[in-house]
């Protein structure tokens, strides 16, 4: 899949997600650097993607999702970024945000790959939304376009509701 850096084509790498798919697992690290696993969160998951907390799109994204989630039902909101899990840490106690569950994929990229995410030219992972269901069946996928542009609050949201 393709999509733009600050107007630039780059190709994301690993296994592009659509909706049906079935994600088996991936790991990250929390921002006490304990492993995470995806199959540890349990019910409906909201993954929100992004480049880095300390840019002022993914900051403003963040924050958005933190509301958003004291009022989705059911649903656990997770961020992934490459953001060094002390950075993570860091600009959550900031910016006040308590309830998404931040983890870093610095270390192995599992979640960058898994997801089809990942940016090699730049070492990122490109802006983009998944809701699993249960049983991590996708049930909505979304890849931003223009990596540095917002992503569609309403369509991701609309699809929590559902």
């Amino acid at each position: 899949m393709k999509v733009t850096f600050g107007g630039t084509p780059v190709q994301l790498a690993g296994t592009e997600i659509h909706v049906g798919d079935t994600i088996a697992d991936f790991s990250a690290v929390k921002n006490d650097l304990s492993p995470f696993k995806l199959s540890d969160i349990k019910g409906r998951k909201l993954i929100v993607a992004v480049p880095s907390l300390d840019t002022s799109v993914c900051d403003a994204e963040v924050r958005r999702f933190n509301t958003e989630a004291t009022k989705l039902k059911d649903v656990t909101v997770i961020t992934v970024s490459m953001d060094l899990p002390f950075a993570q840490a860091r600009w959550c106690g900031a910016a006040g945000v308590e309830n998404v569950i931040t983890v870093s994929d610095y270390k192995d990229r599992d979640f960058a790959h898994t997801f089809g995410a990942y940016l090699p030219n730049v070492g990122l992972i490109a802006r983009s939304i998944f809701l699993l269901d249960e049983n991590n069946t996708v049930k909505y996928v979304q890849y931003v376009p223009e990596v540095t542009d917002h992503p569609n609050y309403e369509a991701a949201l609309a699809a929590v509701r559902t």
